[in-house]
């Protein structure tokens, strides 16, 4: 039996709630997306921002960067919430390029 085959076989013993839980994962996992951090044009020039912000994810590692601690953030930007705070680390891991070159882009504006 093919993997193809035996998940088709796992989807129907799931519950509609684990169904759903799984289509948002196999979403995720086909889109690349990332909880917690849209882009949205003419929101802060298209760069990934936490939902409900316009902080935009560059500023964030910025000023870890330069010492600040999640406390310390959390502080400066009271709307935030830990989980913010780790999704934009989580979205930093995975397009840390991105990042630096936004960081880099600011920098020199």
């Amino acid at each position: 039996m093919s993997t193809l085959e035996k998940v088709r076989t796992l989807i129907t013993e799931l519950s509609p709630t684990e169904k759903a839980q799984a289509l948002q994962w196999l979403r995720h996992d086909l889109e690349n997306e990332f909880p917690g951090i849209e882009q949205t044009p003419g929101v802060s020039g298209g760069e990934p921002c936490l939902v409900r912000t316009r902080i935009p994810v560059w500023l964030l590692v910025q000023a870890r960067k330069l010492g600040s601690s999640d406390m310390q953030i959390l502080q400066a930007y009271p709307s935030l919430r830990t989980e913010d705070l780790t999704n934009a680390w989580t979205y930093y891991e995975a397009r840390q390029a991105e990042i630096e070159q936004q960081i880099a882009e600011h920098e020199m504006a």
